[in-house]
């Protein structure tokens, strides 16, 4: 599996690795892998404004990761999430065209069919082809029970053909009780009937918990991916909390707020948000920040022709400020008592929280 902020995206060709892993993600919240891909308008250091014309495309080096069944993922990408319809499709567009070759979608963001506007508006003018961009959506919590359908519908509303990555967006169904209904390995071998009948290339695991970014390096559990050769794609990767109503009490200590983060950001001449974009991908995570305003597709990007040195690195690789953000207490809302306590979702190892 490979991916991500989290997001564990899992190119499966192994059929035993495959239910490995899904047993280990099953036994406890663990690994998360989608991320909140944020705008990184929480940036308070901007150097220059970035723009481009409507017309022109860029091309950037963009890194990529391969994943366990040889399909290449690339690290830097572009979120959809909360992106509506009109603006979704324009961000899309111009990242398209500033050299973002990684789109990350969801049926649950309700904007799929905007999305797929904004690949047909592009593809038609003949400069990128389907084959040139990788895109990654996720089934919904409550179609656990028809994984084909949603995959074809939304195969359908991104007019795409065919998905390089489908994630299970999050280890729930929307059914109440202490069991998940239908079970998560009876989903995922339903996903691997996907990728056998070509409608999907890889497939992976979205929303586990696998927070990474400076301020929660979450080193073990990125170390066990990268040694079950999944890849992992930061969730949060700047490091901020989602902008929801039900985080709205929470103030956690943010990342871009950090003395260190923001020296660094003067001596390379970046903002804040490119230091933690860049930290991501040398870090060897993807990092797919989710961005509308064209100085945020654009400058977001800027990160391929400049490093952080190896001593820079290792300065926002020790930051002491280690605090998960989102520990899944904010999803006990219920006014019945809950069937765990929070401390049962970590084995025992209850993280510091930010919360």
């Amino acid at each position: 599996m490979q991916r991500v902020c989290g997001l564990t995206r899992t190119p499966l060709l192994q059929r035993p690795q495959r239910s490995l892993l899904v047993r280990s993600q099953c036994r406890s919240l663990r690994l998360q892998a989608r991320a909140e891909y944020l705008d990184s308008s929480a940036a308070t250091i901007n150097t220059e404004k970035y723009s481009m014309a409507p017309d022109k495309y860029t091309t950037i080096q963009n890194p990529t990761a391969t994943l366990s069944n040889g399909h290449k993922i690339p690290l830097f990408g572009l979120g959809t999430w909360r992106g509506e319809a009109g603006q979704v499709e324009n961000a899309i567009e111009m990242a398209l065209r500033a050299g973002y070759r990684h789109i990350d979608c969801a049926a649950a963001y309700g904007n799929e069919d905007a999305v797929g506007e904004a690949f047909s508006n592009i593809f038609k003018e003949g400069k990128v082809s389907r084959k040139d961009v990788w895109i990654t959506s996720k089934l919904n919590n409550p179609d656990h029970g028809r994984v084909r359908e949603a995959c074809q519908q939304t195969i359908k509303d991104l007019k795409a053909e065919y998905l390089d990555l489908y994630l299970m967006h999050w280890p729930l169904t929307g059914n109440k009780g202490k069991t998940v209904e239908p079970p998560i390995k009876d989903t995922w071998q339903e996903m691997e009937k996907l990728v056998d009948d070509g409608l999907v290339k890889s497939i992976g695991i979205s929303n586990f918990s696998l927070e990474v970014h400076p301020y929660f390096r979450n080193q073990k559990l990125v170390d066990h991916c990268k040694a079950k050769n999944i890849h992992v794609t930061a969730y949060s990767p700047m490091g901020t909390p989602p902008s929801s109503a039900m985080f709205k009490d929470y103030q956690p200590a943010l990342v871009m707020n950090d003395p260190v983060v923001k020296e660094l950001a003067q001596k390379y001449n970046k903002n804040v948000g490119q230091i933690c974009i860049k930290w991501g991908l040398q870090h060897g995570t993807s990092v797919i920040p989710k961005a509308t305003s064209e100085d945020h597709v654009v400058g977001n990007a800027d990160v391929f022709d400049w490093e952080l040195s190896s001593e820079d690195f290792e300065k926002l690789s020790t930051l002491k400020h280690q605090m998960r953000m989102l520990d899944g207490r904010i999803w006990d809302f219920s006014p019945e008592k809950p069937y765990h306590d929070i401390s049962d979702f970590w084995d025992g190892e209850v993280p510091e929280s930010n919360l």
